[in-house]
Formats: structure tokens, C-alpha cells, sequence
């Protein structure tokens, strides 16, 4: 049997999971300290702020009552295991070919007849992409995600971090500001977010039992070979092990 989703993967993917919800939720209470986001490098005054975010209430906090100096805690241990994590998986999808065999598109995929033509086949939910194990739709979104979104994320994390940004002044000044990198921060946290959201959306229309088993045990794949089995027309299975 092949496996679908190797283990490195796997792991990955539920490490980080959780270190994403709890870096998502620590960060809601810390924004209840100051809510308001500023581009530049100071911001104070709410009248110089570009938007205003709402309170959040204890439940869709960590922890549940505002406590800026233990969501910092918990948020600083989660910032490790996702960067840790996130470097992990470009070794490991660089190393095992995960990234040039099945998220790197090519340029026939480009081509507005190619893009239109998945854009249809995902607006009737139909996600099936034949031998390939990504969709182009799902290959640039999960590029966006593993390319940009995340390493953004602890980028913009270390610009605004007192301790780090001595160390590295040349990091606050390329995002503009250490007040601009935590509207970075806060604007990619979101649109992970959203992302997350339509992730589980599309999981639960493609079949919520399969995939997440997959997710869990790998899956496998089953190839037909047809043999030359003379009038009885036979086909054999074979099962690779990957």
C-alpha cells in the first residue's frame, strides 16, 4: 500500500493544529490589553489607529478571564513549537520531494482554461483531481499558507517581541515598524483563520471520516494493474508499500 500523507506530515499537521489554537487564542487575550492597530513604528493614541478590534469574550480566550501575562506565557510556548514545527516540515518536504511532487505547480497549470476549468469543478464540489494528489486551487493555497502566511507569522511574532527586536532592529524596519508588524501580525492571523475555517468546511463536504483517517493512519492508495490472464479478463491488485 502507498501511503497518501507521509508521517512527517501527519505529525506536522496535528502539532501544529494545536499550537495554532493555542497561539490563536492566547492572542485575542492579549489584544483585549490594547485594542487598537497602528502602522509606523509607535502607537498610542487611539485617534492615530487605522482600526479598532472588538473585545473578545473569555470563551474564545486562553485563559478564559483577561490575564495579559499568562496568555503571554502560554503564547510564547506555542510560538516555539509552531516555528520549530514549521521548520520541520520544509526540511522534511524538501528532503522526501513531498513539496516538488505534489504542491509545486507547473506552468500548463497556469493557463486561464486550466484555472477556470478547476474553479468550476470546486463551485459543483467536485474536489476529485485524478492522479495528482493536490487540485491547482489546493497547490497555490497551500503554498500561500506553508510559503507566505506562516513563516509570516513568526516574522512579524519576532519583529514585535521586546526581547528580539534589539537583536534584530533590520527585521522591524523591513515590515515597516514595530507597530506595522503587529498589524501584520494580527492581519495574518486572521486570514489564517479563515483559512482554517474553509479547510474544515471542504473536509466535511469531501467526506469527514475518510480524510481525517487519513490524516491520522496516512491512507493508502490502491493501483489496478490488468495482467494478461487470457480469456478470463482478470484484474489484479497491487499494493506498493511506500
Amino acid at each position: 500500500m502507498m501511503k497518501k500523507h507521509s508521517l512527517s506530515t501527519r505529525l506536522w499537521h496535528w502539532v501544529n493544529v494545536v499550537a495554532l489554537i493555542v497561539l490563536f487564542m492566547t492572542g485575542l487575550n492579549i489584544s483585549n490589553a490594547h485594542r487598537y492597530l497602528y502602522w509606523g513604528d509607535y502607537g498610542f493614541d487611539p485617534a492615530d489607529a487605522w482600526a479598532r478590534v472588538m473585545r473578545f469574550p473569555g470563551w474564545a480566550t486562553i485563559p478564559g478571564n483577561y490575564d495579559l501575562a499568562e496568555a503571554r506565557d502560554y503564547h510564547n510556548l506555542a510560538a516555539w513549537i509552531f516555528a520549530l514545527s514549521l521548520l520541520f516540515i520544509w526540511i522534511a518536504m524538501i528532503a522526501n520531494r513531498h513539496f516538488w511532487k505534489d504542491i509545486a505547480t507547473s506552468p500548463r497549470e497556469w493557463k486561464p482554461s486550466a484555472i477556470w476549468s478547476d474553479v468550476r469543478e470546486h463551485l459543483k464540489l467536485n474536489f476529485d483531481h485524478g492522479d495528482a494528489k493536490y487540485n491547482f486551487l489546493q497547490k497555490v493555497t497551500y503554498g500561500l499558507v506553508l510559503g507566505v502566511l506562516l513563516p509570516m507569522m513568526v516574522f512579524t511574532g519576532l519583529a514585535i517581541s521586546p526581547g528580539f527586536e534589539p537583536a534584530a532592529p533590520w527585521m522591524v524596519d523591513m515590515l515597516g515598524g514595530r507597530q506595522s508588524a503587529r498589524s501584520l501580525h494580527f492581519i495574518f492571523a486572521w486570514a489564517l483563520f479563515a483559512f482554517f475555517v474553509i479547510h474544515i468546511l471542504l473536509v466535511l463536504l469531501a467526506g469527514p471520516i475518510g480524510l481525517m483517517r487519513d490524516m491520522i493512519t496516512g491512507g493508502k492508495v490502491e493501483t489496478t494493474d490488468t495482467g494478461d490472464t487470457g480469456d478470463t479478463g482478470d484484474t489484479g491488485e497491487t499494493k506498493d508499500e511506500a
